[in-house]
């Protein structure tokens, strides 16, 4: 790991300790050459995950695409930024579960849509109406009542 205060990669582990319900670790670290203290966790990454499109086509799975997505639907929302991540390695574990190097993109939407109702429902509507491609208000409405009627049976 380089040091992100001089680029030296003599750096050394001090302490270490698990975050994120034991998906991730934080290490504190310490530079060799100037002594600059910093912080890194590390994660399980998903690696050979191809995400097959509506159109057919394929593409390799990228975390930066789902955080982009979800950041967007969560715009001017309030959340602390530990759960949003406990939230992305969730939605992980969620499609490490289906033990396929492949999966559709309609799987991962509804494995999202799962994991964001939970996280911020405001979110969840905005992803759903992008994700399922609303067409009008009165989609959008059928969706709202959906979610209004879940939460009123609690």
């Amino acid at each position: 790991m380089n040091c992100p205060s001089c680029n030296s990669n003599e750096t050394k582990v001090i302490d270490s300790r698990l975050s994120g319900e034991g998906f991730s670790i934080r290490r504190r670290r310490s530079c060799q050459s100037c002594s600059f203290r910093f912080s890194t966790i590390e994660e399980i990454e998903i690696l050979d995950l191809v995400v097959i499109k509506r159109d057919g086509h394929r593409e390799n799975y990228t975390r930066d695409k789902l955080i982009r997505g979800l950041r967007t639907s969560l715009e001017k929302r309030a959340y602390l930024e530990e759960d949003f991540r406990r939230m992305i390695s969730e939605i992980e574990r969620d499609i490490q579960k289906k033990a396929t190097t492949e999966i559709t993109s309609q799987q991962m939407g509804e494995i999202i849509m799962k994991r964001l109702k939970a996280f911020d429902q405001v979110a969840y509507i905005r992803y759903a109406s992008v994700y399922r491609s609303f067409k009008d208000a009165k989609t959008f409405q059928k969706e709202l009542n959906r979610l209004l009627k879940k939460k009123n049976k609690k």
